[in-house]
């Protein structure tokens, strides 16, 4: 048997595989017994989604990270997109995922370009290095960790226009944020085959001399609009 036959075999015996041959130990190729697996971990919080509590930590722990934090309701959300878009150039452009609810675009100046990325007609790599900012929604939050995630929905696009562009606003929802990962990531299951984003702040490093760096593989500017249910 060579070597590759032996580590095959035991990757097949580890997947509990038939035809795995023997070793010393005996037999191997069977189902492994089941071991119960002890979960010590808080499978949820003490605070409801979108609790007030909730909500007050998420925004602490984006604000720590550096982020830029904006409270903002179904009427003044359009504005507020479009006001922290205003300030970055005039002809200001702007790419989005295909799903994007177009009521958030409705108080962009006249100047503003608009460009929709899809999975049908994406746009390279280049082309999203020359617009000024992406627009996305997300799929949860997490207030303890201060982290968003975005899961590829047509809401929120391929994971390149969340990482090129320098300047990301993110719409998260109150209902969508959770106080811990465990109950973040049972929502993301339901969809295990989805592509993940989590985002902790502005993209930042201090690999280099122990200085902090922003902008290195990721956006560097994050403002999330937060907005209010209801």
């Amino acid at each position: 048997m060579s070597a590759r036959d032996d580590i095959l075999n035991r990757v097949r015996a580890a997947l509990g595989q038939p035809g795995a041959g023997t070793t010393p130990a005996g037999k191997v190729g069977t189902a492994p017994a089941a071991v119960e697996v002890p979960r010590a971990y808080r499978p949820a919080g003490e605070h409801a989604p979108g609790s007030p509590e909730v909500l007050e930590q998420l925004v602490d722990r984006l604000v720590d990270y550096k982020a830029h934090v904006h409270e903002v309701s179904a009427d003044t959300l359009p504005a507020t997109v479009a006001a922290l878009l205003g300030e970055l150039t005039d002809g200001v452009r702007v790419v989005v995922p295909s799903g994007l609810d177009d009521a958030w675009l409705a108080a962009l100046p006249a100047g503003a370009e608009v460009v929709r990325d899809s999975r049908e007609q994406p746009q390279t790599a280049a082309q999203l290095d020359a617009v000024d900012a992406v627009v996305t929604a997300a799929r949860v939050a997490i207030s303890e960790t201060g982290t968003i995630v975005l899961d590829g929905e047509p809401d929120q696009g391929r994971r390149a226009i969340s990482l090129v562009p320098d300047v990301h606003l993110c719409v998260v929802r109150a209902d969508q944020v959770t106080q811990t990962v465990p109950e973040a990531v049972r929502l993301l299951g339901g969809h295990p085959e989805r592509p993940l984003t989590w985002i902790s702040g502005p993209s930042a490093t201090s690999d280099i001399e122990l200085d902090r760096v922003e902008g290195v593989h990721g956006p560097r500017t994050l403002h999330v609009l937060l907005l209010a249910s209801g």
